[in-house]
C-alpha cells in the first residue's frame, strides 16, 4: 500500500500531448468509424471441429482487412447455437442476426458479404 503516493514507481509519461497512449486516438477512431457503420459484433457459431475453425480464421482475417479494431467470436456451446435458430454449423452471426449457414467462406467471401450487408 503506498500512502501519499509515496513508494509508487515512477511511470514514464507518454509523448504524446494529451497524456494518452499515443495510439488511443487512432484505435477509438476506427472504433467509431465501426459503430458509426453500425458493425458491432461478429460471431462464428460451430460446434469446433475443423470447418468452424477455418470460417473463425477467416473472418478475423477479413475483419482485420476492413480494420475492424474487434475479433469475431467463437460460440461451441451448442444450447447458444440452437438458440439461434441455426441447423447446419459453421454459421456467420453479424448484429445478433444469422447471416450463413453451412458454408465455409474464404476472407474474401466474408469481406464480400460484410461490404453486402453495409458494413
Amino acid at each position: 500500500m503506498s500512502l501519499f503516493g509515496f513508494g509508487k514507481k515512477n511511470e514514464e509519461k507518454p509523448a504524446c500531448a494529451c497524456n494518452g497512449p499515443v495510439d488511443t486516438f487512432e484505435a477509438d477512431a476506427a472504433k467509431a468509424a465501426h459503430a458509426a457503420s453500425g458493425l458491432s459484433s461478429v460471431k462464428v457459431l460451430g460446434s469446433g471441429c475443423k470447418s468452424c475453425h477455418t470460417l473463425l480464421v477467416n473472418t478475423n482475417e477479413a475483419l482485420k482487412a476492413m480494420a475492424v479494431p474487434f475479433e469475431a467470436e467463437y460460440v461451441t456451446d451448442m444450447a447458444v447455437v440452437a438458440s439461434y435458430g441455426v441447423m447446419s454449423t459453421p454459421a456467420l452471426v453479424v448484429n445478433e442476426k444469422v447471416v450463413s449457414m453451412g458454408k465455409v467462406y474464404s476472407a474474401a467471401e466474408v469481406e464480400k458479404l460484410l461490404h453486402k450487408l453495409g458494413y
